[in-house]
């Protein structure tokens, strides 16, 4: 075996093609390692529509960037035969190193792709040494790739919620299935109007999956998103998440806060113990402030006893009780409050719980929340912080489906 075999093997390089030379370049820096591949004389080849075996038509030369070898940049030069197949003409055969239309090998791709996994787009592309926009072809071309072979057919429940694909009022909404544990993310689009929820049926049913199966849809209390369901998924039932519910009222309590500070001195540290649970992981000074809200802040006191009532009415272990909790919930809640308008935020959240009651309700009777989609929040920061600096929704729709979607395999994308 001489030092051709050796790069041969590591290329995975078989007949007809050969090793046939290789140069170090000093004269640049970093030096380049060139290897020169040569199909043998005479030899034929696969047209690359009907696999037919035809010779040579003719040689177009070409060079890819390979794995670095040590510290050397790698470069591949081979002369790539057209075929002349008599049913399809003259074609340009495909090599084993390197996939059609890229100017890099497979395996320097798919380093390329790992890297990626790990760190942000512009750490990577100073790491491999190429620039960024080349990296985000080979990133969408795998990506891409990979998400066209979903297979949806048995998606049943599915998770709705939006998040900021960067500054200003620019959103996306991610579609999660709710019966994976891992990697739950199935489509991702961008705004979070009506339109989003049919680009996901257009999405499921072109994935050889059907809205007729859809039995369960979670999501906030967004008109978009409820009404864009009902009409889609004509089967499915839509449930209310109970962390917006809760969301919606410590929203509520934060704007009495807010609005009563501007009349009455609030100690330092309200807004933190008002936020979090009663018998949650407060501080001793946040148990004090709250022993004392009634003193200080009355209105807010009245919105945070109403907001940590929501606790009881969460620990009802079925459908009828929890119906019962809510009622006595809406009736105890407007019997407390009176008509200042500092108080506003509270009435307007009961009149959202009011009118989104049935749904709420409809988590009992099923084991369906968002909470795994609002567990992946993270997650989402993270690929807006890979795609940093990158403004095209579409590079952190890409992150998204990279770090999220069921793609394991998205190096097989060739």
């Amino acid at each position: 075996m001489n030092e051709f075999d050796v790069i041969a093997l590591g290329l995975g390089i078989k007949p007809p093609w050969k090793i046939v030379g290789q140069i170090l370049d000093t004269n640049v820096e970093p030096h380049q390692l060139k290897i020169r591949i040569k199909a043998d004389r005479g030899a034929e080849f696969p047209c690359p529509v009907c696999g037919r075996m035809c010779k040579a038509h003719d040689f177009q030369e070409k060079t890819w960037r390979h794995l670095n070898f040590f510290q050397h940049h790698c470069y591949i030069t081979a002369s790539v035969p057209r075929t002349n197949c008599p049913e399809h003409g003259v074609k340009m055969v495909k090599v084993p190193w390197a996939r059609k239309g890229t100017r890099f090998t497979m395996l320097f791709e798919q380093a390329a792709m790992v890297l990626v996994r790990e760190m942000p787009i512009a750490a990577a592309s100073r790491i491999i040494g190429i620039d960024d926009k080349a990296l985000w072809r080979i990133v969408f071309h795998y990506v891409n790739k990979a998400m066209s072979r979903l297979d949806l057919g048995q998606v049943q429940g599915i998770g709705i919620d939006e998040t900021a694909s960067g500054r200003g009022h620019r959103y996306v909404t991610i579609f999660i299935d709710l019966d994976r544990a891992k990697r739950p993310v199935l489509f991702v689009t961008e705004g979070k109007g009506k339109e989003t929820i049919e680009a996901f049926k257009d999405y499921l049913e072109s994935h050889k999956g059907k809205a007729s199966n859809i039995a369960r849809v979670v999501c906030d209390m967004s008109k978009a998103f409820i009404s864009g369901s009902e009409e889609n998924f004509e089967n499915a039932v839509v449930v209310v998440d109970w962390f917006h519910v809760v969301q919606l009222f410590s929203k509520a309590v934060d704007e009495v806060r807010r609005l009563e500070s501007r009349m009455n001195r609030i100690p330092h540290g309200t807004r933190w113990a008002v936020l979090k649970a009663q018998e949650g992981n407060l501080s001793d000074k946040q148990k004090g402030l709250l022993l004392e809200l009634e003193n200080f802040a009355k209105y807010t006191a009245k919105a945070w006893r109403i907001k940590e009532m929501l606790r009881w009415i969460n620990r009802a272990e079925w459908y009828q009780g929890a119906k019962w909790r809510l009622t006595h919930f809406l009736n105890h809640a407007y019997s407390i409050l009176d008509d200042n308008p500092i108080l506003k935020p509270v009435f307007k959240a009961l009149e959202t719980l009011k009118r989104h009651k049935e749904r709420i309700l409809n988590r009992w009777g099923n084991d369906y929340t968002n909470a795994r989609l609002e567990g992946l929040n993270g997650l989402f920061q993270a690929a807006r912080a890979r795609a940093r600096g990158y403004r095209n929704v579409n590079t952190f729709i890409t992150m998204i489906y990279l770090l999220a979607a069921p793609i394991e395999d998205v190096l097989k994308s060739t």
